[in-house]
């Protein structure tokens, strides 16, 4: 399960969010390309507001896709066009990640791929769970390919 990482000796994160996240290596790992404030049938949300909402309405269909949830995110990165945009992407945060905190990252640019984008999310989740490719060496906590080392499965 991955741990979220807030050290006492700095400061507090200021929303949703971790400052690092701990996972172990075998896990499934998806990542999200940037999605944009894209509606089912191809058209632009209109507004900030409802481009967040669509981004985050295709990044659950990916995550629901890869047999995953919101709440097995561990990075995120947020880029906007409009400036000062930061408290419609915390209201956002707060309504679709409830009291998860992956570690987040938000960035104001001058323009996206369209002058129209106003909203871009990249993601990353993991689900830690044991690929069927690999077993531990008896003993050792080391993960090996099946087969290797002479190690029946």
């Amino acid at each position: 399960m991955p741990r979220n990482v807030n050290p006492a000796q700095i400061f507090s994160p200021s929303a949703r969010q971790s400052h690092g996240i701990v996972h172990s290596a075998r896990a499934r790992r998806l990542v999200i390309g940037g999605q944009f404030g894209l509606l089912p049938d191809g058209t632009i949300a209109h507004g900030i507001e409802a481009q967040f909402q669509a981004a985050w309405d295709n990044i659950a269909a990916i995550l629901n896709d890869a047999g995953m949830a919101i709440h097995n995110t561990v990075r995120v990165c947020v880029i906007v066009t409009v400036p000062g945009s930061i408290h419609v992407h915390r209201q956002a945060l707060d309504n679709i990640l409830g009291g998860h905190r992956p570690v987040v990252n938000y960035v104001e640019v001058s323009g996206l791929a369209q002058p129209e984008y106003l909203v871009s999310i990249e993601a990353e989740a993991l689900v830690e769970d044991s690929d069927a490719m690999f077993d531990e060496l008896p003993g050792s906590g080391v993960a090996a390919s099946v087969g290797t080392y002479g190690i029946d499965s």
